[in-house]
């Protein structure tokens, strides 16, 4: 996620990053270059578009766009997304920028909750 900027203490509650999960990553990156002119760059293993958006390629029956949001606590969100009915998805788990996790409530979707680090 290394496309995102945030200065000083990030923006809790919003959206800090969008990622798109694909199928098949060459036919993705070919489209929104030719629709929108995004040029995908790969830094370390991860192909980013420089808008704030990133895609992985990965096993999924249908692409989608999995939202980051920022949060204060991501284990806390976690449990409180799961106290609501959601699922985990994605267990808590350190990154080089920080911690996240993915859950998902049938009535809203995927949501990757993302905490900064300091």
């Amino acid at each position: 996620m290394s496309s995102v900027r945030l200065p000083g203490l990030c923006r809790m509650n919003r959206i800090v990053h969008l990622e798109l999960h694909t199928g098949d990553l060459g036919r993705a990156r070919a489209f929104y270059e030719d629709v929108l002119g995004w040029r995908a760059e790969q830094t370390r293993g991860y192909w980013s578009f420089g808008t704030g958006c990133g895609v992985v390629e990965c096993d999924t029956p249908e692409p989608s766009w999995l939202p980051y949001v920022a949060v204060r606590d991501v284990a806390a969100s976690t449990n409180r997304a799961l106290e609501l009915g959601a699922a985990v998805l994605l267990e808590p788990r350190e990154g080089p920028h920080g911690w996240r996790s993915v859950v998902n409530a049938p009535q809203s979707g995927d949501l990757a909750l993302w905490q900064p680090k300091r």
